[in-house]
């Protein structure tokens, strides 16, 4: 049974509203200060950095800061399920598509501390891998599979690895080509009329 983790920041939440209204430092300065840790860094003469730091207070500052301008969005983001709004600044040369893209926002369904969320990533980032070879080909290119996989750097400076690698991908290549003519051999056997 798959269980969604709710955030704090959750649309029409009024953490949410301190968000996009930028109160959420203000909050956050004003709270209540029996937290573990708190102000741990606000008596300057117990600062581990002193006298390395060159002091300018403009940390003591950072509550006043005037947020930058919101990028557009012209394309999906995903955003962590911690994060209240999606961040000033992104990516947006590359865009979800395909069963990658749908693979990834499955992934985001998770929180960060989740290992759902990272392991469907990194599946998502290998079916990407297939679909632009797959895109390549549709389009008339061949991809340089040996020049992009590194191994001529990797011939030329690890000799020994590479060629243990060619040699464990033909043996397990010609495992593969074996047992399925083996398996055709069986077949054809068995669909012979007996006599």
């Amino acid at each position: 049974m798959e269980t969604k983790v709710k955030s704090k920041y959750e649309k029409g939440s009024e953490a949410y509203a301190d968000v996009l209204t930028g109160d959420v430092d203000r909050k956050i300065a004003n709270a209540p200060k029996n937290i573990p840790g708190w102000g741990i860094d606000a008596d300057r003469e117990n600062d581990p950095t002193y006298p390395m730091k060159n002091r300018t207070d403009a940390d003591y500052e950072r509550i006043h800061y005037e947020k930058a301008v919101q990028q557009p969005v012209t394309v999906e983001v995903f955003r962590s399920i911690e994060r209240p709004a999606i961040t000033r600044v992104f990516g947006a040369s590359t865009p979800p598509r395909g069963l990658s893209g749908r693979i990834r926002q499955f992934a985001y369904r998770f929180s960060e501390a989740d290992a759902r969320h990272w392991l469907t990533l990194v599946m998502a980032d290998r079916v990407d891998v297939v679909e632009g070879i797959i895109d390549d080909l549709k389009q008339g290119i061949i991809p340089n599979i040996f020049a992009e996989r590194g191994w001529a750097a990797e011939f030329k400076y690890n000799r020994k690895a590479a060629v243990q690698k060619v040699a464990i991908g033909a043996a397990v290549g010609a495992a593969l080509i074996t047992v399925l003519l083996l398996r055709n051999n069986r077949k054809s056997k068995s669909s012979l009329p007996v006599a």
